[in-house]
C-alpha cells in the first residue's frame, strides 16, 4: 500500500492594514484628549469647593499646570493634523484664563501719582535664617542680612522666623539694629528651653499701634499674626500668614524623585503617605483661610496679607483669602510667578494681597537661594 503523505498547511497572521493602525491610534489619542480636557475643567472647581466638603478637587487644582501644559500639546498636535480638534482643548483653556493669570503676568502698569503714602512691602519665608545649615553655607545667615539691608522695605513679613535670647542667632536684637523696620511685632509658636524661639515675625518703619494673633490650635510654626500700623494719620492693618504646611518626609521625597527614574520606583512606596499628607494639609489649610477670611471682614481699616500660603492660585485657600482683595502680583507682576524653588510644589505660594483702596506697583520677586522661599516684594500707595 502506497502511504498517502499529510499535507502540511502553514498560516500566518496578517499584520492589520496601516490604515487600521492609525484608526486605532486617533481613537485613543481622541480619548486621551476627552480625559484631558475634563480634568482640566475639573480643576477650575477647585478654588470654589472647600477641600472639607471634598477634598479629591484640591488635587486637581494643584495640577493645574500640569493639566494645562497637557492640552496645549494637545491644541499643538491638533493644529498641525489640520483638524478642528484643536477647539476642545483651546476652549477648555481659554475658560480657565483667570487661574492663568494667576501663574503668569505681563504689566506695564504705570507708577501712580496720587498716592498719600508710598511703602515697600516684603514678604519672606525665611526658614529659620537657615538655622540648621541645610544650604551648607554658614554665610547664609548674613547674606539674608544683607539682603534685607539692601532691599530697606518699610514693611517686612517673616515667616519661619527664629530668634534665640542667647548666642550666634540673636536675629531679633540684629534685626532692629540694622534695618529700615525697627518697630517689631513677634509671636512664637514653639519655645524651646525658654530661649530659643520659633514663630512669625512683623517689622514697621512705621509705629505699631495694635497687635494680635489668630489662634489656628496648631502645634507648629503655622499661624496668622496681625499688626495695625499708624503711618501719619492713616492706620492700615498687615496679616502675616504662614498656613498650613505638607511636612513630606525624606521618604515622600525620595519617593517623588524616584518618579522621575522608573527603574527606581519600586523601591519606594511612598504614594499613600504623599496622599494623606496633601489631603490633611488641604483640609487643615482651608479651615485656616475661613477664619482669617472672617476675621478680615471685621477690620475697619485697609487690609495688606503677606505670607506663605502653601497653596497654589488654584485653590480654595487662595479664592478664599483674595476674596475683595486686589493680588500685587496680578496688579503689577510680570514673568513667571514661581516663588517656592524647593522640589514640590515649585509654584506660586507666596503672596501680598490688599484692599482695592490700596494701589500697588513696582511686584518683584527676588530670585536668591538664601531660603526655599523668594522673597517678594511690591510698593503700595494709600491715603489722599
Amino acid at each position: 500500500m502506497e502511504e498517502q503523505g499529510k499535507e502540511t498547511i502553514t498560516t500566518s497572521a496578517t499584520p492589520p492594514p496601516p490604515g487600521r493602525k492609525r484608526s486605532v491610534f486617533r481613537i485613543v489619542v481622541i480619548w486621551l484628549n476627552y480625559l484631558s480636557v475634563a480634568l482640566l475643567l475639573f480643576s477650575y472647581l477647585a478654588p470654589f469647593v472647600s477641600p472639607r466638603i471634598f477634598w479629591p478637587l484640591a488635587f486637581f487644582g494643584i495640577s493645574y499646570p500640569i493639566l494645562l501644559i497637557i492640552n496645549l500639546l494637545f491644541v499643538i498636535y491638533w493644529l498641525l493634523a489640520w483638524r478642528m480638534r484643536f477647539l476642545y482643548s483651546f476652549v477648555a483653556i481659554l475658560l480657565g484664563l483667570n487661574i492663568l493669570n494667576g501663574y503668569v503676568q505681563l504689566n506695564f502698569k504705570k507708577t501712580p501719582v496720587n498716592s498719600k503714602h508710598k511703602l515697600k512691602i516684603m514678604s519672606y519665608n525665611t526658614k529659620l535664617f537657615d538655622l540648621y545649615n541645610w544650604s551648607h553655607n554658614l554665610e547664609t545667615r548674613s547674606k539674608i542680612f544683607d539682603l534685607l539691608k539692601s532691599e530697606a522695605p518699610d514693611i517686612v513679613c517673616m515667616q519661619e522666623f527664629y530668634n534665640s535670647d542667647k548666642g550666634h542667632f540673636r536675629n531679633l536684637d540684629t534685626l532692629v539694629k540694622f534695618q529700615k523696620a525697627k518697630y517689631s511685632h513677634v509671636e512664637y509658636q514653639v519655645t524651646l528651653r525658654g530661649t530659643d524661639h520659633w514663630g512669625m515675625a512683623t517689622f514697621s518703619s512705621y509705629p505699631i499701634v495694635n497687635r494680635g494673633q489668630i489662634d489656628f490650635n496648631t502645634f507648629g510654626n503655622n499661624s496668622c499674626m496681625y499688626t495695625d500700623i499708624k503711618v501719619d494719620d492713616d492706620t492700615i492693618r498687615v496679616y502675616n500668614v504662614h498656613l498650613q504646611s505638607i511636612h513630606f518626609s525624606n521618604n515622600d521625597y525620595k519617593f517623588m524623585e524616584a518618579l522621575m527614574d522608573i527603574k527606581d520606583l519600586n523601591e519606594f512606596k511612598g504614594s499613600r503617605s504623599i496622599l494623606r499628607r496633601l489631603k490633611w494639609a488641604f483640609k487643615r489649610r482651608a479651615g485656616q483661610a475661613e477664619i482669617i477670611e472672617t476675621h478680615i471682614a471685621s477690620c475697619h481699616y485697609p487690609v495688606i496679607i503677606c505670607g506663605d500660603f502653601n497653596d497654589t492660585p488654584a485653590s480654595y485657600t487662595y479664592h478664599m483669602l483674595s476674596k475683595g482683595m486686589n493680588d500685587a502680583f496680578l496688579e503689577t507682576g510680570n514673568g513667571f510667578g514661581r516663588t517656592y524653588y524647593g522640589k514640590f510644589p515649585s509654584f506660586r505660594i507666596d503672596y501680598i494681597l490688599h484692599s482695592k483702596d490700596i494701589q500697588t506697583w513696582d511686584f518683584k520677586t527676588i530670585i536668591t537661594e538664601l531660603s526655599d522661599h523668594y522673597p517678594i516684594t511690591c510698593t503700595i500707595g494709600f491715603g489722599k
